[in-house]
């Protein structure tokens, strides 16, 4: 976590204007996306197949952007 970028207000979080903005901007949804009051109030909500494509498409960017001891020491481990 030490490389991420500052966290943006909700005004500031954009997509398309330059690969910085972007990524600060992508950080910023994936953040707010993972607080809890928010999945517990999403999760039920979603249908089977909406789980199963962001179980999908999370496992894919994982595979394909990380290698094996950093998807274990990234992301299984509990921090």
């Amino acid at each position: 976590m030490d490389n991420l970028p500052p966290p943006l207000l909700a005004e500031e979080i954009c997509f398309g204007l330059d690969r910085k903005t972007d990524d600060a901007s992508l950080v910023e949804l994936l953040v707010r996306f993972s607080r809890p009051p928010l999945l517990a109030t999403l999760v039920p909500r979603l249908s089977e197949q909406e789980i199963d494509e962001l179980v999908e498409l999370t496992g894919k960017l994982l595979h394909r952007h990380l290698k094996h001891h950093e998807y274990h020491q990234l992301f299984l481990s509990n921090y």
